[in-house]
């Protein structure tokens, strides 16, 4: 059978790994797009030259490679220096996610699972089969990354309000699995999903 695509996206403390983890444990081959963000920054990779070019010789640290903390200092809260950026990055990271799409094909994977925060914003949902959207209540968002990550919850809260709201993932997802209750309940929603994929195969 030909190999489904989905694209998995979930803003802050979503849960969008966990369940990428869990249908990794069902078969399913899991491509991060934050990895392939860092490959991207690889002196060999294009997106070097760019992004040197661009923001300058001294977003290199001294290994040699991309300083990600020195060059997120010049476009943080700078719209218009995180779109160059951005659409420098972008389009590399989609060039590794295609190749890693087409060795699971090669592989004779069933299912590969994109994973990626800026699926929608990036205009990645046109390379992917299904859209996949994990969204909880931005109040219980707040409460477990100020858990987990040890933040103040004001800080997460305005990463939250700089993001996509759950509505607008949800008006481009095909499938939207709410995981505001348990992890059990979660895994039991993503199983529900994955039966309906191999039963479509």
């Amino acid at each position: 059978m030909p190999l489904i695509v989905i694209g998995l996206t979930g803003g802050i403390a979503s849960g969008k790994s966990t369940a990428a983890r869990h249908l990794a444990e069902r078969g399913a081959v899991v491509i991060d797009a934050d990895k392939l963000g860092h490959r991207a920054y690889e002196p060999d990779r294009p997106a070097f030259a760019q992004v040197v070019a661009t923001f300058g010789d001294d977003v290199i640290g001294a290994d040699g490679g991309i300083d990600r903390r020195a060059l997120g200092t010049k476009v943080f809260g700078d719209p218009a220096q995180l779109k160059r950026l951005t659409d420098i990055v972008w389009p590399q990271i989609l060039v590794l996610a295609k190749e890693e799409i087409a060795a699971a094909q090669k592989s004779g994977a069933k299912v590969a699972v994109l994973e990626a925060a800026v699926l929608l914003e990036a205009g990645w949902q046109r390379e992917v089969d299904e859209v996949w959207a994990v969204t909880l209540a931005p109040a219980v968002a707040v409460a477990r990354a100020a858990a987990r990550d040890g933040v103040d919850a004001a800080a997460v809260q305005a990463r939250i309000d700089a993001q996509l709201s759950n509505a607008e993932r949800a008006a481009h997802a095909g499938t939207v699995i709410d995981n505001s209750g348990s992890e059990a309940e979660l895994f039991a929603k993503l199983d529900a999903e994955w039966q309906r994929l191999q039963e479509a195969a």
